[in-house]
């Protein structure tokens, strides 16, 4: 089954086409400045070709178009034409409390997709774009939701409920919802596979570091807590973001600063963080690189990210009663061997220990220790090509189960 996934942003639409049988990428690419006059396209082929094109595309459902007429374009297309595609996976960031796994995609659901713009007012919109626009040209291929939510909706109220008064919970949602679930979900099975055990039987804390960064406990498969919160801006600090802090402090300082609510939001989420601590730079090798050159902001910023990455592997390995696993992955986990070997230093009272050679070669194994360290790199769109085929799967059991009491 061929399977095409897509992620559409506010004005991007990234894809990837996939044949599920033995989980095969075949071709992938971006759609990016939509709705400006110096939109491009970037392909690439099965066999290693990079299409690159300029051209307006005015909105997603044009965008859509374009991947379509691309992915079966016929001098450098990979498929014959697209009735081939059979399937579509779309990635969805906000699924609130309504969906706890990926579904196929109705006008009901559509309808509560809608309801959940309120917690993600700039990703949600452009997803549901980018669905109608799916449906409507290819209307032969099942579409599915795939939540980055639904991951966490595991977590048990008392992991998820703030300290604030209840009835807001109640009228407004507010609660832990967690972000970057399907890389989770992923890397933690894939963890599994490489040691050869059930993941029912593990307990595997996962680290997803990134521009956006969130750290998962994992515990039998399921999640039992997270870093991130009502928004990705709880948690670790992030290249931009700030992170954990002391709430009062964005009161204090918009009325020292006479700053608006709006303002005080941008700041928190583009200007703090490693950018905001080294004064500007939050690319993480660029920090690396000035703090071993002998720059104390720099090294201050890989002593804060590492520092509180360590804090919740202490708290996750706490919380599960244990830990078996740890799994760094996204670019920073995947990459950056300083930042892995700082996190880990001083936890050895746990069974935590690098292997300092393994580390810095990138091996997939890094640890020494009883607790197994592992470096797996994340890949979010194979994973939803999964959930699609999962949930398909399942579909087509309850149309036979039916059909036997029918």
């Amino acid at each position: 089954m061929k399977v095409l996934v897509l992620n559409c942003g506010s004005s991007s639409a990234k894809f990837q086409l996939f044949e599920t049988h033995g989980m095969k990428y075949i071709a992938g690419g971006l759609v990016e400045r939509i709705g400006f006059q110096d939109a491009g396209l970037a392909y690439y082929t099965r066999s290693g070709e990079n299409i690159k094109n300029s051209l307006h595309v005015q909105n997603h459902e044009k965008a859509i178009d374009l991947i379509l007429k691309t992915i079966c374009h016929p001098e450098y297309g990979d498929l014959d034409n697209i009735h081939q595609i059979e399937a579509v996976g779309h990635r969805v960031v906000h699924g609130g409390e309504t969906f706890t796994g990926s579904v196929l995609i109705d006008e009901a659901v559509l309808r509560k997709m809608k309801d959940c713009i309120r917690f993600a007012p700039l990703h949600n919109p452009p997803t549901i774009q980018g669905i109608r626009a799916s449906r409507h040209l290819i209307p032969f291929a099942r579409q599915v939701a795939v939540f980055d939510t639904a991951f966490h909706q595991s977590l048990e109220p008392h992991a998820y409920i703030y300290a604030l008064p209840y009835e807001w919970y109640n009228k407004y949602g507010v609660r832990r919802y967690g972000f970057h679930g399907t890389s989770h979900r992923f890397v933690a099975n894939r963890a599994a596979q490489i040691v050869g055990r059930p993941i029912e039987e593990l307990k595997v804390i996962t680290c997803h570091l990134g521009n956006g960064s969130s750290i998962a406990a994992v515990d039998g498969g399921k999640c039992v807590d997270t870093s991130m919160g009502f928004t990705p801006l709880e948690g670790i600090v992030m290249d931009t973001r700030c992170g954990d802090i002391d709430p009062a402090i964005p009161l204090y300082i918009m009325e020292e600063e006479g700053l608006t609510p709006a303002q005080m939001d941008t700041i928190l989420n583009k200007e703090c963080g490693l950018r905001g601590i080294t004064g500007g730079d939050n690319n993480l090798r660029t920090i690396e690189d000035k703090a071993e050159a002998g720059s104390e902001p720099h090294r201050l910023a890989l002593k804060i990210f590492a520092h509180r990455v360590k804090k919740y592997i202490g708290a996750y390995a706490a919380v599960m009663g244990g830990v078996d696993i740890i799994v760094f992955t996204a670019g920073i986990g995947e990459n950056s061997s300083t930042l892995r070997r700082m996190s880990c230093e001083g936890l050895s009272f746990l069974g935590i220990e690098i292997a300092d050679a393994d580390n810095r070669n990138n091996e997939t194994i890094i640890s020494k220790g009883k607790i197994l360290i592992l470096v797996i790199p994340t890949n979010v769109e194979l994973a939803i090509a999964q959930q699609v085929e999962s949930v398909l799967k399942r579909e087509e059991h309850l149309v036979e189960a039916e059909e036997l009491t029918s």
